[in-house]
């Protein structure tokens, strides 16, 4: 799978701090490898989008939007159920921009305890028009799209920050996890999910290779075992206090098969999934 470099994969302008692009596809796309160099909000506004990164995977649809980290993420984009479309609408950002930010208007750069890696937001009725504001200016010269850009983010920047807090600004420039903490927050926040070797290893930044060394270091066991002991506790969680059917959730805890399911099930717990929920 290729790695995009955004926002380099969609323009050939890549010296401005601020860039703006009007991203329409009709193809959808799963866990694209993305390599953010900015700082980068997403307006969501035809479709469906999910970003997984070292933290939590955050889904939204075109009812909000998504303020993200530069880094490594996955990146997922579904198409309108009703359109068969794709649209958002990216303003990118450097670090630099956003210091000059914080500096103008005195926001102190305070300890923040939890990092992450994106957060999403709905709509209001002022995001809306701000969002509807952005839609001709990249069809201007660039020397005037970066005069309106540098207003425009101010605009949003400061709205945020008074209706939302400096927290919800400030997740971009906290400190980077150190690789260590880096990689368990990418295995611990994705346990559950059917995310391959390459793609864990993606956003641990690290190779494969140096990805199951350091699994098997920190984990005592393979990635392929452990992963499947995870996922196989989650059922027996949700087969006990959900009441959920083994049919319901063979697919969901990563099997093929309802076969496959009930025999790795029974290895590990010594009964079939049906007998386990009976007796629990």
């Amino acid at each position: 799978m290729n790695i995009f470099t955004l926002p380099d994969y969609l323009t050939a302008e890549t010296n401005s701090p601020i860039q703006l692009f009007n991203y329409e596809s009709t193809t959808s796309q799963f866990n694209n490898k993305i390599d953010l160099t900015k700082n980068t909000f997403s307006f969501l506004q035809e479709g469906f989008k999910t970003i997984s990164s070292s933290h939590e995977p955050i889904s939204i649809k075109n009812d909000a939007f998504l303020i993200m980290k530069s880094g490594h993420c996955l990146m997922t984009e579904n198409l309108s159920e009703t359109n068969n479309f794709y649209k958002s609408i990216l303003l990118f950002f450097s670090d630099e921009v956003l210091f000059q930010f914080l500096e103008k208007y005195q926001i102190t750069n305070k300890h923040i305890a939890t990092t992450t890696a994106a957060k999403a937001c709905e709509y209001d009725d002022f995001i809306k028009s701000f969002v509807k504001s952005l839609e001709g200016i990249h069809q201007l010269p660039l020397k005037l799209q970066q005069k309106l850009l540098q207003v425009k983010l101010e605009e949003i920047l400061l709205y945020l920050v008074e209706t939302k807090g400096t927290d919800f600004l400030l997740f971009l420039i906290s400190a980077k996890d150190d690789q260590t903490s880096h990689f368990i927050n990418v295995v611990e926040s994705n346990k559950l999910h059917k995310l391959t070797l390459k793609e864990l290893a993606f956003l641990s930044n690290m190779s494969v290779s140096s990805f199951k060394r350091e699994f098997e270091k920190h984990f005592q066991q393979s990635p392929i075992k452990w992963f499947s002991q995870q996922r196989l506790e989650h059922a027996a969680f949700l087969l006990k206090n959900e009441a959920k059917r083994p049919s319901d959730i063979f697919e969901e805890i990563g099997y093929e098969n309802l076969s496959n399911f009930v025999h790795a099930f029974k290895t590990k717990f010594g009964v079939t999934p049906k007998q386990y929920q009976t007796s629990n």
